[in-house]
């Protein structure tokens, strides 16, 4: 589990749709994407064109930021994760039908699989006390900033 606190993994889970911010040539984009979680790798999986805005942006700058959160109005209620990783493209028969599983429409659509390889997380979870935070960082050597 690579030592993430458990109510950022709950979270994760529970969700299925992300806001991935990317950036090129000096330019801010950002698109809403379906996910699947491999927990065992800490890594989100989400399927695009690869003529798609956002990941062309990727392909120049794969160091990308991200939200997934709980929409609620209620500030005691609000809850949600703000991530940076790097993405990769995917190729595995495997996960591709994961993804076609959980998001059946995906079949009649042509994409290629994406992972972002996540490397900081700051969960905020206002239902345990106005402000209460988590926070995962991957270990890096200095050379993969």
């Amino acid at each position: 589990m690579n030592n993430i606190e458990l109510p950022i993994v709950k979270f994760i889970k529970k969700h299925h749709v992300l806001n991935l911010a990317t950036s090129s040539d000096n330019v801010p984009y950002a698109a809403s994407l379906f996910y699947i979680y491999l927990e065992d790798e800490n890594k989100l999986i989400f399927a695009s064109d690869e003529n798609t805005k956002h990941i062309q942006d990727c392909l120049k700058q794969p160091l990308v930021a991200g939200t997934i959160a709980l929409e609620t109005t209620f500030i005691s209620h609000i809850r949600g994760i703000q991530f940076t990783g790097k993405i990769i493209e995917v190729n595995d028969d495997f996960l591709r039908k994961k993804y076609i599983k959980k998001f059946p429409p995906a079949v009649f659509i042509p994409f290629k699989l994406w992972a972002i390889e996540l490397n900081f997380i700051k969960m905020t979870d206002n239902s345990l006390g106005f402000g209460e935070k988590f926070i995962w960082e991957k270990e890096l050597p200095y050379t993969q900033l």
